[in-house]
């Protein structure tokens, strides 16, 4: 069975053996890029290369699908331009297509191509993997900063 490649686009395929998945385990617990625990980022649909809901990565996880992105549409078009549509459906492979205001996990250097194109996704930091700080400076991620705090009572 073939699934997407780990460099976060779905126009290569990795093979899978028969009745097992080449993906090592999720790995244990793992921070944000504020240095806290790493927070889910979405489960409608379910992201993260392990599909769990959160921006875990593991050392198989060579396209580091670490930036948890509330996709638009600019980013999506954008996405596509670049040969990584993440908008069509693949059913054979449970990826119903991603639509605006839907929250993904994406590449690290995909949404820093987009920062440079002046079209990057808003991100959600307490969502997002401290492995993004391998690729994108985290002022880039703080420019685009969409978090909501847990308590939302203190805002007028």
């Amino acid at each position: 069975m073939a699934e997407p490649s780990a460099s976060g686009g779905w126009g290569s395929f990795a093979v899978r053996g028969e009745g097992h998945d080449a993906r090592m385990a999720e790995p244990g617990p793992q921070r944000n890029v504020l240095g806290e625990p790493l927070e889910p980022c979405g489960s409608e649909p379910l992201t993260g290369y392990y599909r769990t809901g959160d921006c875990a990565c593991g050392p198989d996880d060579l396209g580091v699908h670490a930036v948890c992105a509330l996709m638009t549409e600019d980013f999506l078009l954008h996405q596509r331009a670049v040969g990584n549509d993440l908008e069509r459906p693949m059913p054979e492979f449970g990826f119903p297509g991603l639509q605006p205001g839907d929250r993904w996990c994406v590449v690290a250097a995909r949404w820093l191509q987009a920062y440079h194109d002046d079209v990057a996704a808003p991100v959600v930091l307490a969502s997002t993997n401290e492995r993004a700080l391998e690729v994108i400076p985290l002022s880039f991620l703080q420019q685009h900063a969409v978090d909501v705090p847990p308590d939302v009572s203190g805002l007028d």
